[in-house]
């Protein structure tokens, strides 16, 4: 099922229901020139319709957008979770988009104009959801059958669940919306009281019970991606128990939308737009290009995110951090991650060399998922050749020196996965789908649960799946026939010195602290810069003020590299009991005052 924002332009603020929170009121009090009324709407076309509207928005393009670029948008929350963490630097050269840099050290405030962006494309998702279930319920023609309406409306669900959970992992406390909330009946001025958990939960209960197994559009959402997405949200609130019933059957029983039983595939494959909505994809935004949309229906959430002088020659942004690169290191004997002293010193990289100079790569062990997740100087970049180092950087003296790569497309799929985007970003919209749940996300899921309520030997047995699956020298980066000409392929010889081992009885032998932090640094490794890290040392936390000691930590370590002055950090500091949270947006609190008093109220410490 493709995207499609360009063919329902409508949806998006057609309706008279239709608001974008506070943010449209004087708008919606007139109909949209060309808008079409929910009768016209009420029948099965005009409601599968919205329900695509819906889906369309997953991407986070096609929205009000706010006064940002699509990239703010983007459902990989790149910058609010990948260059907020440890996971990445903000990239480019300093003074380029100076709210991202403001995120990234923790001095953003609420009138920081990514906030509203998001703010404004998230709700419109949410009433994008509850239009299908409004105009659903006026069909008289009998054009819906009574299981289509279960289907669509548990779709309509999930996606509201979706976007409200999106909400809740920014902010937390932010407002409920269903399908009742409307500028006519004038009760859109919701409070954000305290966390909506239960809400999501219920409307999510719904469709894991009703959403049948498969769908004829691979992209929309089945049984298996609400249970799961049920899964992750008993994670934030640490009910583990409720999580590990989910995740137990779903490991054993559960299949994707196509069909196929969930398991993990080449880890390469996941991030190859020619491979996508595999067995291993539990539910993906879908991304396509050359449709005559001008890329909005590609990845264009992640069109900055590209090496400057490489793929698509622009823009540098997301580029990953050495303590990220640092966590591949391995134990030369035993092929384990280091724990404890990974970050006690850099691998070998070309910080401060120009491209002319000579470097040799890191000859130490590696864990192989590396060089399927950073790009480093000397080591093959998919079949674009060699990593050169500075050349494909912007500034590396702003942006360290390695540089993204799983949103990346191959050169040989150049002309079927790229296209530009809305005129200027050149063969940076892809085709390459955006991975929100994947099994092997599942799978490290699974493997907390079991440490905190569970089996340690049966939460050693899941994150040994994921090693294993990295350990096959199949799947490992190998280097090129003739590094001259990547064109001719690859040889079997590995890229680097790759070393990854399984865990042998440790979780057991060594107790649960030691189980728990072998599989926080397992999905460090598994899923970094996919926009999931800032969220998961947030729910770790829990008040304990770990996110705090861990983000303070590579503050320090990024700051103190020798022949590195990372200024965008200079200074910084992580607030406990403030920056786990982002600020509610300042323009949403201003437009939503009732008799003299704003009803949405601000985040602690902002």
């Amino acid at each position: 099922m493709k995207n499609t924002h360009y063919k329902l332009i409508v949806i998006s603020c057609i309706l008279s229901s239709l608001l974008l929170l506070y943010a449209c009121q004087d708008y919606l009090e007139i109909a949209p020139l060309g808008s079409l009324s929910e009768t016209t709407l009420a029948n099965k076309a005009g409601v599968e319709g919205l329900l695509i509207g819906a889906y369309s928005l997953l991407d986070g393009i096609g929205g009000p957008g706010g006064d940002t670029g699509p990239w703010v948008q983007g459902i990989s929350n790149w910058i609010f979770s990948g260059v907020a963490s440890d996971d990445a630097h903000k990239g480019s050269a300093y003074g380029d988009e100076t709210f991202i840099q403001e995120i990234e050290n923790y001095s953003a405030t609420p009138v920081n104009p990514a906030f509203n962006s998001k703010w404004l494309s998230l709700y419109t998702g949410v009433q994008r959801a509850n239009d299908v279930l409004r105009v659903m319920a006026k069909v008289t023609d009998g054009s819906i059958s009574s299981e289509d309406e279960i289907q669509i409306k548990a779709e309509a669900l999930f996606l509201r669940a979706v976007y409200h959970f999106e909400l809740s992992k920014l902010w937390r406390n932010v407002p409920y919306l269903d399908e009742t909330v409307s500028f006519g009946n004038g009760n859109y001025l919701i409070p954000n009281a305290g966390p909506i958990w239960t809400q999501i939960e219920t409307d999510l209960q719904f469709a894991a019970t009703n959403l049948s197994e498969t769908k004829k559009e691979i992209g929309r959402a089945n049984n298996g991606a609400a249970k799961s997405l049920l899964a992750k949200v008993y994670m934030f609130q640490n009910k583990f128990t409720e999580a590990k019933t989910l995740l137990t059957d779903i490991i054993a029983n559960g299949v994707n939308a196509a069909g196929q039983k969930y398991d993990l595939v080449n880890f390469a494959d996941n991030f190859n737009p020619a491979t996508k909505n595999s067995a291993e994809s539990v539910f993906a935004v879908q991304m396509s290009v050359n449709d005559n949309a001008n890329g909005a229906n590609g990845n264009a959430g992640d069109v900055l995110n590209f090496a400057a002088g490489g793929p698509a020659n622009c823009c540098g942004f997301h580029q990953p951090s050495f303590s990220l690169v640092n966590s591949f290191k391995t134990d030369p004997a035993t092929g384990l991650p280091l724990l404890d002293t990974w970050n006690n010193s850099d691998i070998a990289n070309d910080q401060g060399l120009a491209t002319t100079d000579s470097f040799t790569p890191y000859i130490g062990t590696l864990d192989p998922r590396l060089d399927w997740t950073a790009g480093r100087r000397g080591i093959p970049y998919l079949d674009w050749g060699l990593m050169p180092g500075a050349s494909w950087i912007v500034a590396q003296a702003a942006a360290g020196p390695y540089i993204p790569i799983k949103n990346v497309y191959y050169q040989a799929q150049k002309a079927a996965t790229s296209g530009t985007y809305d005129g200027w970003a050149s063969n940076q919209s892809t085709s390459n789908n955006y991975n929100m749940i994947r099994f092997a996300d599942v799978l490290l899921w699974a493997a907390e649960t079991e440490v905190e309520v569970g089996s340690l030997a049966q939460a050693e047995i899941y994150v040994n799946m994921i090693r294993a699956r990295a350990a096959k020298p199949e799947g490992w980066v190998k280097s090129y026939v003739d590094d001259n000409d990547p064109s001719k392929g690859f040889t079997n010889t590995p890229a680097s010195n790759y070393k990854i081992g399984l865990y042998t009885g440790q979780f057991a032998a060594q107790g649960k602290d030691f189980a728990r932090k072998a599989v926080r640094f397992e999905r460090k490794l598994e899923l970094a810069m996919e926009g999931h890290r800032f969220f998961d040392l947030q729910r770790y936390d829990n008040g304990t003020g770990y996110m705090a000691d861990e983000l303070n930590a590579y503050i320090q370590h990024e700051t103190s590299i020798p022949g590195y002055d990372y200024l965008y950090l200079n200074g910084a500091k992580f607030v406990k009991g403030k920056n786990e949270l982002y600020p509610i947006p300042q323009a949403q609190i201003d437009l939503s005052v009732e008799k003299g008093a704003s009803v949405l109220k601000q985040n602690p410490n902002h």
